[in-house]
């Protein structure tokens, strides 16, 4: 991979960093494209001079695609929204990406999807992502599609969201307590993601279902973190009535497409191969989340540590 010239759609963002980071330290040239290049300027600083390119692209203009996809040996696509308009960006604008990198003749392709992608899932999102993986095949054959279940890190939009919460109210309500996650670390899929990359000769054209070491329920995520940041609270079910009528609301706590996902589980699908087939082995979130849980705590890192 050295010296490479992979193009990150999407590479500015919480995973897109580590991913650049991950193939920099491999050798390769990185290249961002994507809407706002102000949210990329992060990447600069993790490689080395010259390391690292910028291109304003926007999956949904073909056009951009093409542009930021010349002179590419690989393409990764990363980008994904969880409001909007679904189909745009991961049915039409991951089959833009497809076609210009096919056309492009570059050596591998990598489509990040999600666990949950089904052309009958009763959310758009997880239609949505089936409609671009059937749309990545069709225009690249040889193309890896990665599906991770929830991914969590130092800056993700999940465990550090229900920290918040469980840190300033008085009881912890919980939306689809008995759904079922297999959170996986953003460094984790970040790795799975290069090797993926580096060797399309052994990943190439086969649907990967990255998740964590553990099944974990929606309530049972929430206890953890009440217990690791040293936060007793009450826990209370929403009811599913409740929880349609708090989807109604604008700008409530969750949308009714987000409550429809939570209608199934995001588990890895039995006999599907995952992280370890991709040469990665999986981390537990124990092992790791405390050490940025820590600043949720009642007197920060000078807390004691909370019990298992």
């Amino acid at each position: 991979m050295k010296d490479s010239l992979v193009t990150i759609f999407g590479g500015g963002g919480f995973l897109g960093r580590q991913v650049a980071q991950a193939l920099m330290a491999r050798g390769a040239r990185v290249r961002i494209a994507q809407r706002d290049l102000a949210n990329a300027v992060k990447v600069k600083s993790l490689g080395n001079l010259g390391q690292t390119q910028f291109v304003a692209a926007d999956i949904r203009k073909p056009a951009t695609v093409a542009r930021a996809i010349t002179g590419s040996d690989i393409v990764i696509n990363l980008v994904g929204v969880l409001s909007g308009d679904f189909d745009a960006f991961h049915h039409e604008g991951a089959a833009n990406v497809a076609k210009a990198a096919a056309a492009a003749g570059v050596d591998a392709l990598v489509h990040i999807s999600a666990i949950g992608a089904d052309a009958a899932s009763p959310s758009a999102y997880g239609r949505s992502k089936a409609a671009g993986e059937e749309a990545v095949k069709a225009a690249f054959p040889t193309a890896t599609i990665i599906r991770p279940s929830i991914i969590f890190g130092q800056e993700d939009q999940f465990l550090n969201r229900f920290a918040q919460i469980i840190s300033s109210a008085p009881v912890i309500p919980v939306i689809g307590a008995d759904t079922k996650f297999q959170p996986v670390y953003v460094a984790d899929v970040a790795q799975a993601i290069a090797n993926a990359a580096e060797q399309p000769g052994v990943y190439g054209g086969k649907t990967f279902e990255v998740a964590g070491p553990q099944v974990m329920s929606m309530k049972d995520i929430n206890c953890w973190i009440a217990r690791t940041i040293g936060r007793d609270r009450p826990i209370i079910e929403v009811p599913g009535g409740i929880a349609s009528l708090l989807a109604m609301l604008p700008g409530g706590p969750i949308t009714r497409d987000q409550l429809a996902m939570l209608g199934r589980d995001n588990v890895a699908a039995p006999g599907s191969e995952g992280l370890v087939a991709l040469g990665v082995a999986p981390t537990p979130l124990g092992s790791v989340a405390d050490k940025w849980m820590v600043r949720y705590r009642r007197h920060g890192r000078f807390a004691g540590r909370a019990k298992a």
